[in-house]
């Protein structure tokens, strides 16, 4: 079952910070962060329930090649999205779950 993906605010500012800040780094970086975070949303709808619990419910699923996660929750037939991570200041995607 391929369930809805809805960004928390937060997790979109961070997103589009996030691409913006590896496109400033080298033209066409942050086109290939965005096609890793897609890939990782899809694997995320296609069986969130394999990626593991790291607080309470909510679950960590890591990007390939950049230093990344989705930090998201599965709340009935949707994918919460909390935050787009790195490995800065953790308080902060925990202290939306």
């Amino acid at each position: 079952m391929n369930r809805r993906i809805l960004f928390r605010p937060e997790a979109e500012a961070e997103t589009l910070e996030t691409r913006d800040w590896y496109e400033s780094r080298r033209p066409g970086l942050g086109a290939e962060f965005r096609v890793a975070l897609e890939e990782t949303l899809q694997r995320v709808g296609d069986n969130p329930m394999l990626f593991r619990i790291v607080r309470g419910e909510t679950r960590r699923a890591i990007l390939n090649r950049f230093p990344y996660a989705v930090y998201f929750r599965v709340v009935e037939n949707e994918i919460v999205i909390l935050a787009v991570h790195g490995r800065q200041h953790p308080l902060r995607w925990q202290l939306r779950a």
